[in-house]
Parts: C-alpha cells; structure tokens; sequence
C-alpha cells in the first residue's frame, strides 16, 4: 500500500542531498511532487523524469523561497496545476559557518532568510488551502544543530532553533483545522557534501554516534513519509530526533 497515494506535496531545495532522498521516497509512495530548487537546473530537469517516471506527476520550480512575494506566487501556481496542496516540507537550507566574533551581518541574515524566513514564507502561502481542505501536514527541518548549539555555527543554530518555536505556534493555532506541523532534526547525514570531507575525521564522527554510521538522505526520508502521511494522524508540534542517537 501506497502511503501517499494521490496527496500533492511541496518540497523545497529537492535537488541534492536530503531533498532529493524526499522528493524520491515520495513519489515511491505514490504522492504527487512539486519541488523547488534554486539554480541548479540540470538537476532539476534529471529529478523532475526520474520522478514521473515512477507513474506520478512531478514538476520542479526555480524559486527563492527567502523572499515573501514569490513564495505566495509559487504556492498559487502549485494550488492551479495540481489542484490540493497536501503536505508542505520546509528542507531548503544554506550554511555560512564562521565564529562569532568573525561573521558578517550578511551572513548572519542571509542564512536566517534562507533556512527560517523562507519557513514563515512558504507556511503562510499553504495554510489558506490547506484550512480549505481542512487537513494538511506541514513538515520543517531543523537540526541536531538546532537543539544543543555548535560553535562555529551560531546563525545556522539560532536559524534551526527559531524553526523548533514556529512549528509549535502552527501546531497550536491551526491543530483545530486538522492541519498538522512538525520538526525533523537530522544529525549527520552522508551526502555528497560530506563526501568531500577528509574520511578520517568522518570516521571520527561515525564512531561518536551510538548506531556508529552517518545517516542517510533515505533515513530522513522516511521519516518524512510517516509524519506525511495519516499513521501520524494524532502527531503535531513535536520534534523528531533522526540522529543515530547521537543526542541521547
């Protein structure tokens, strides 16, 4: 059985990594998708056919989801050609790591826009048709980074942990409407970012996590269908760990 089957959801920054592993658990599961990237296009053009391949309808959009305006233009667009927005995945997110005292107000800001504003941005532009339809599950990836902190990373941690705080607001305010918000933090995860890490210090990592391996796009992924899908039908405002225990 299809967990998705017939459901339209919109995945922002699908291209690589995380984003992509969703887009394609999705559309195993049978959900319509419509994902956004912001430059890569052969990519987007590669995921786009793999993905109606599979037998359901898939259409990328290049947009920045950072800036207010678009984000409620490209939610329009999405509405008109699929006809129900079901499930919202907040995944895009950029990184500008530096220590405090050396980062730039343009870093600090540009990754608050990209990994929390875009979440205000894309959240308001479905809940009118997902109050309409009276149910919907929107989903916002934060971060292991998001729950203790890292040095080196104050602007992605405060940009991750400010995710934790809207997504139960939305829990709150829109749980009578049988909409549904939710958190995934992913710890670390093997991408092909991290694949150009010296495999040494990976190690290192891998052998500070209780599961002992880096996770994978697909781990992530999954977790994202359950929470997409009605077997969490009585699950909103929490924060899914998806670390290999590595916070325990």
């Amino acid at each position: 059985m299809k967990l998705l089957k017939n459901k339209t959801a919109i995945i922002t920054g699908a291209t690589r990594g995380i984003g992509r592993g969703i887009a394609a658990e999705f559309a195993n599961q049978g959900a319509n998708v419509a994902f956004t990237y912001s430059s890569s296009i052969d990519a987007a053009k590669a995921l786009e056919a793999e993905l109606n391949a599979l037998g359901i309808k898939a259409k990328g959009y290049q947009s920045n989801a950072a800036e207010f305006d678009t984000a409620q233009e490209l939610a329009k667009e999405i509405l008109k050609e699929f006809g129900s927005i079901d499930i919202l995945v907040n995944n895009a997110g950029i990184t500008k790591d530096n220590l405090l005292m050396r980062i730039s107000e343009d870093d600090f800001d540009k990754v608050i826009d990209v990994n929390l504003k875009s979440v205000f941005n894309m959240t308001k532009a479905v809940i009118r048709p997902m109050m309409k339809q009276r149910s919907g599950s929107i989903i916002n990836m934060s971060s292991v980074v998001g729950l203790k902190g890292n040095a080196g990373q104050s602007n992605y941690a405060a940009s991750k942990s400010g995710i934790l705080g809207f997504s139960k607001s939305v829990a709150l305010e829109l749980g009578s409407r049988n909409i549904r918000s939710n958190v995934i933090a992913p710890g670390f995860i093997e991408t092909e970012m991290t694949g150009k890490l010296d495999e040494a210090t990976v190690q290192t990592w891998r052998d500070a996590i209780p599961l002992k391996r880096g996770g994978t796009p697909e781990d992530i992924a999954n977790a994202c269908v359950f929470l997409a899908s009605d077997m969490s039908s009585y699950i909103t405002g929490q924060t899914l760990s998806v670390d290999g225990g590595m916070l325990t």
